[in-house]
């Protein structure tokens, strides 16, 4: 038996690695094709999606789309690091919560409301742009991140013993990952992007977007492929 477990344990892990690249490759591909088909919000509204593409959470945050991408993509392929119906219902409870608290009610939901509410306030109340934008990404991240994490548990279980001061270290730098990638996103009009959704995109501003997801996601997907995720559920057997 323990045979067994040596020999799988390697693909497994090279299983899990590439599975955690996927992600990212969800969010280029979401901006991709937003730049293949053209995609406006004039277009997007004739085809009866009103709610998500009009609003001032759309106008000021367009590439958040792909953050949702990159979420729904990540938790859809916890059945590959955790098999079985635990890793099943993983998946479902965390497409839900991507979806709804990122595009409940409209195109943004919870998650920029969150962020945008609580750095609205702190600029207001006398702290720096930079501040208020910091503190808005890293309450979005929070929310967000709830989406993701919250599923993960569900699938994975707790970390074995022994394992307990590796795992908050990376959950933290990989909150850490995901508050930068917002509040990168969120930066996407100071940093060159402009017209799209109301303009197609295309040329340097596809290839603007594209470097700035790429940008924002990628260290959350460096530390998602640091090591196997052990739990109490994978404990290896005897033999």
């Amino acid at each position: 038996m323990s045979a067994v477990v040596a020999g799988t344990a390697p693909v497994a892990a090279r299983t899990g690695r590439l599975a955690a690249a996927i992600p990212l490759a969800a969010a280029l591909a979401a901006v991709a094709l937003a730049a293949a088909s053209g995609a406006t919000q004039g277009g997007l509204a004739s085809a009866g999606l009103d709610p998500w593409v009009y609003g001032f959470f759309a106008d000021r945050y367009p590439l958040f789309f792909a953050a949702i991408a990159y979420g729904a993509a990540q938790v859809a392929l916890l059945p590959v690091s955790a098999p079985g119906w635990r890793g099943w219902l993983g998946a479902l409870l965390g497409l839900a919560l991507v979806l709804g608290l990122s595009l409940h009610p409209t195109y943004g939901g919870l998650v920029l409301r969150a962020g945008f509410s609580v750095g609205g306030v702190a600029f207001l109340s006398g702290q720096t742009m930079g501040v208020a934008q910091g503190l808005g990404a890293i309450v979005a991240a929070v929310v967000l991140g709830s989406a993701l994490g919250f599923p993960a548990l569900l699938a994975r279980g707790l970390p074995r013993r022994g394992a307990w001061l590796r795992s908050w270290g990376l959950g933290l730098l990989r909150f850490a990952a995901l508050a930068w990638a917002l509040g990168l996103l969120a930066a996407a009009r100071d940093l060159g992007l402009a017209g799209f959704p109301h303009l197609p995109l295309s040329g340097a501003q596809a290839a603007l977007a594209g470097t700035i997801v790429l940008a924002a996601f990628l260290p959350h997907t460096i530390f998602g492929l640091i090591g196997p995720r052990a739990s109490v559920e994978t404990t290896p057997g005897r033999g």
